[in-house]
């Protein structure tokens, strides 16, 4: 029997030798802006598949491998049945035009079969959509059939058409590979995309089929597959759910013989993901990633709390980097116990304070009980369990049902945050809503150039950029950097970026050659493909003498006076080699 670590080496070996180039797994933090965690292997590709970067280029083949580490929020609620995780390992093999539907379903068929030794039990095709005006995937259906599959099922958009990942992208129909687990229940195990099309638009926009906008052609057709390694390898040892695998066992006996089996999975599920974000940088807060982490890490110090410390959080957690650390290096057991270490100490005071108020009440119902998990990180079993006969009527259903609305009030709070009718200013790295937050986040803009020069002057010519994000409250800037910046060093970086503002030093662009851009020492984001015509924009007197010089669409400020006065309010880790740097500005 295969454990899970050599059904991952044996995966990325096939593809080695059949001419792909293993990728190492990119960051749980991803540098799209548009997608909060890294939830699939294509996103660190997605540009391969659009021509904006060349595969050949970077990888020297057109055909790239990885198992890429994955985390969905979408199924934080879930965890605790059979098959729902928030942390899991993706296997993918991808195509950047090297090849197409014949040999991607081949390579499917002898890695299940041959090197796995699973037998099919039936595969899905794409049915076609007339509202699409996307045909049926014939061609598919005719290699499974000549592979000797007889059970093809034709499914929808729904179900086997890849959408784009985040607000647009590649995208195009899917073919699914189903095996069979012990109790002979069938399973999806991998999932064949062929992306054809680019569809400006989300997901969700595609699949209503009342967007105005449309599928286009991509120049080059592509191959994005995955495969989760925790399914693969429950049908591989021959079991009937992913906890009782090899990855999720030595876990699973260091919680307590008489705990029920939905606590047992939500604490080793949820300890794998803290390990994972945790190591990529990601520290507790309440916003963005750093509130799932703070979710996940107060759920688990919750159980122990009620559990009478009967399990160790942090022996989990041990266990976890002692499992992962040889693939995935990145993993610190030291930052990892550092953070739950002193995030339990913070939410003990706030759970005693939760126990407290939920005595207080005489009936439990959803809008108390969600009250009770939104102020003191609650989470529903527990309130179940601490409040007894408060809680009879307090139903899963009703509370989910809050949480719900809940979703729908931050969603409307966020479009209200850009304006209520959509972004008039959307260029991947600047979001505005209105002509205000237009004029804010311009200013950002030319501020985060004198940021990246304050950072070259200050730490050296290593400093590279890794990724920006700009909205009209803050800028985000991701460079490499392989440790932590000390106070001083941020503050010199802050005083280099004001004192060129006091000096008012005007903002030129100018037209020029890619090739000439670069012999003038302008900077340039590595993972951006540009055409042979380019813009940079220099902030100084002439293009010689300048502080700051990059390749850039803009737009910016005129001088850099207009700015105002710029705080770095934040620098932490995001991954390996990787620092991320928050600023501000004050009028």
């Amino acid at each position: 029997m295969m454990k899970g670590s050599e059904i991952r080496e044996t995966f990325l070996r096939f593809f080695e030798s059949r001419g792909h180039k293993v990728i190492p797994s990119s960051s749980l933090v991803p540098e799209d802006p548009s997608v909060l965690l890294t939830t699939a292997g294509m996103q660190q590709f997605k540009k391969y598949y659009t021509g904006e970067l060349d595969s050949i280029k970077d990888f020297g083949t057109k055909n790239t491998t990885s198992v890429q580490k994955s985390f969905r929020t979408s199924d934080i609620d879930e965890v605790g049945d059979e098959s729902h995780l928030t942390f899991f390992e993706m296997l993918g093999n991808f195509s950047f035009g090297g090849y197409f539907k014949k040999e991607a379903i081949e390579y499917a068929y002898q890695f299940i079969t041959q090197e796995l030794g699973l037998k099919i039990s039936y595969v899905t095709i794409f049915g076609g959509s007339d509202n699409a005006g996307v045909p049926k995937d014939e061609e598919s259906k005719h290699i499974w059939r000549s592979l000797g599959i007889k059970d093809i099922r034709e499914e929808g958009m729904e179900s086997v058409f890849w959408g784009p990942t985040g607000t647009s992208g590649p995208c195009g129909p899917t073919t699914e590979i189903y095996c069979k687990n012990r109790d002979g229940k069938d399973i999806e195990v991998w999932n064949i995309v062929f992306n054809e099309f680019f569809y400006k638009g989300s997901r969700e926009e595609l699949l209503s089929g009342n967007s105005d906008k449309r599928l286009e052609n991509l120049e080059v057709p592509g191959v994005d597959t995955g495969m989760g390694l925790e399914r693969l390898t429950m049908a591989t040892q021959g079991v009937s759910t992913i906890f009782e695998t090899d990855l999720f066992r030595s876990l699973m006996d260091l919680l307590p013989r008489n705990m029920d089996m939905r606590t047992k999975r939500i604490i080793t599920d949820h300890a794998r993901g803290i390990a994972f974000l945790l190591s990529d940088g990601v520290r507790p807060s309440n916003k963005e990633a750093g509130y799932v982490a703070r979710k996940l890490m107060r759920r688990v110090i919750a159980y122990n709390v009620l559990c009478e410390d009967a399990f160790d959080p942090l022996e989990l957690l041990k266990k976890v980097c002692d499992l992962y650390a040889s693939f995935y290096h990145e993993l610190s057991y030291e930052a990892v116990s550092r953070e739950m270490k002193t995030e339990s100490e913070r939410f003990k005071n706030t759970l005693d304070q939760g126990f407290k108020e939920l005595g207080k009440f005489k009936i439990v119902n959803a809008q108390s009980a969600f009250k009770l998990y939104e102020s003191f990180g609650l989470p529903y079993e527990i309130i179940k369990e601490v409040g007894g006969e408060k809680t009879t009527d307090l139903k899963r259903k009703a509370f989910d049902e809050e949480f719900r609305k809940h979703q729908e009030i931050s969603r409307a709070g966020t479009e209200k945050k850009f304006g209520g009718h959509g972004l008039i200013l959307d260029t991947g790295e600047l979001k505005a809503g209105s002509e205000e937050e237009k004029k804010k986040v311009t200013r950002l803009h030319t501020a985060t150039h004198l940021l990246q020069a304050g950072l070259r002057e200050v730490l050296g010519s290593e400093v590279e950029q890794r990724g920006s994000d700009i909205t009209p409250e803050r800028t985000r800037f991701d460079f490499s950097f392989g440790r932590k910046l000390t106070p001083e060093e941020k503050q010199k970086v802050q005083d280099f970026i004001n004192d060129i503002i006091k000096k008012d030093l005007p903002v030129h662009c100018k037209e020029m050659s890619k090739e000439d851009a670069r012999k003038t020492g302008a900077l340039f984001f590595f993972k951006e493909k540009y055409p042979e015509k380019v813009n940079v924009y220099y902030i100084g007197k002439d293009l010689d003498t300048a502080v700051s010089k990059e390749f850039c669409g803009g737009p910016h400020v005129t001088r850099t006076g207009e700015i105002g006065h710029v705080t770095i309010s934040k620098e932490e880790a995001v991954g390996a080699g990787i620092r991320r740097i928050r600023a501000k500005i004050d009028l």
